[in-house]
């Protein structure tokens, strides 16, 4: 999938890992199932010994209030950056929009919104090493307005979507878009339930979709006016979840634990990453969006963080951001 360039010269034939992190790369291993020998056990070792070293003077730096986030350790720590972009990053770009637009009102929003407190959201999935985020996103966002129209939280098949949306554009783990995601289940007239169709973090070979088992239908999406802020909080705040975009390409977001994620190397338009607006708020004046994320609960807060709102679109989270219509 991805060229193993510069990982190699990571390897050396007796590395001088640091003693007292012996126990620590012991334990990281245990927790999450990391089973490693020979070189591939080096080559490991260095790459989380310098992610650590990375966590490590970034928290300090936050400690003395030159960032509003703090990193940590997840399943990903012995990873380098080019590893993650490439299994867990699979949004594909577009540049252009459907004929529906959002029609932001006159109303002004309320300060504050979360819908995981309303019954909207599922729990944190976990998309594996598979490019399908977008496909995650486009479950998050329907089964918030299936639930708002029904009144029942029913988690929505990802694997359908990966598996049975290539006639619409999406290429399964290898990339997507939400869109594409929604005109697949317009025309399939519904998608499965999770339960009905689970997944597998693989691309199947054949479509298993099956009938009477819809969980969830819709009529048509909409878009939300590209890098519009103020139209983004409104939707969600009278809508509900919102599928949207971000560049997640950075290490800083890769090793993202708790706080308000700012990142100045952000790009607001080249974005590689799907996922699920379900809120904003602020802290202290600091206002931020709330994300639901599809990298399962270990990373992050819980599988959810905070990123900055401001006028600046950080990372691109309004810049391509569309909801379901049922």
């Amino acid at each position: 999938m991805f060229k193993l360039v510069g990982l190699l010269t990571l390897v050396v034939t007796s590395a001088a890992f640091r003693v007292e992190r012996n126990s620590l790369w012991s334990e990281f291993k245990s927790r999450y199932g990391k089973v490693y020998s020979g070189q591939r056990e080096i080559l490991r070792r260095e790459i989380y010994e310098a992610n650590l070293d990375y966590i490590e003077r970034h928290n300090i730096e936050a400690d003395r209030g030159m960032f509003t986030y703090r990193m940590g350790e997840s399943q990903y720590t012995d990873w380098t950056n080019d590893e993650f972009r490439a299994f867990m990053n699979g949004y594909t770009m577009r540049n252009t929009s459907t004929n529906v637009q959002f029609v932001p009102t006159t109303m002004d929003p309320p300060a504050a919104m979360d819908w995981r407190t309303k019954g909207y959201v599922t729990k944190v999935k976990n998309q594996g090493q598979c490019g399908s985020c977008w496909a995650f996103s486009t479950t998050g966002s329907l089964e918030g307005q299936h639930f708002k129209k029904a009144n029942a939280l029913v988690s929505l098949s990802e694997q359908e979507l990966v598996d049975c949306s290539k006639k619409e554009g999406n290429k399964g783990c290898q990339g997507g878009l939400m869109d594409n995601g929604f005109k697949y289940i317009i025309k399939n007239k519904g998608i499965d339930t999770e339960e009905s169709y689970p997944y597998t973090a693989k691309t199947g070979r054949k479509c298993k979709a099956s009938k009477g088992t819809s969980g969830a239908t819709m009529s048509s999406f909409v878009d939300v006016k590209r890098g519009d802020i103020d139209a983004l909080e409104q939707a969600i705040a009278t809508i509900g979840p919102i599928s949207v975009a971000m560049d997640a390409s950075h290490q800083s977001f890769q090793h993202y634990k708790t706080g308000i994620y700012n990142e100045p190397k952000c790009s607001s338009i080249k974005l590689d990453h799907g996922v699920l607006a379900v809120g904003y708020g602020g802290d202290a004046g600091s206002a931020y969006w709330i994300i639901k994320n599809s990298w399962g609960t270990v990373w992050g807060d819980e599988g959810y963080f905070k990123i900055v709102k401001d006028s600046k679109n950080m990372c691109g989270i309004a810049s391509q951001a569309c909801y379901p219509v049922v």
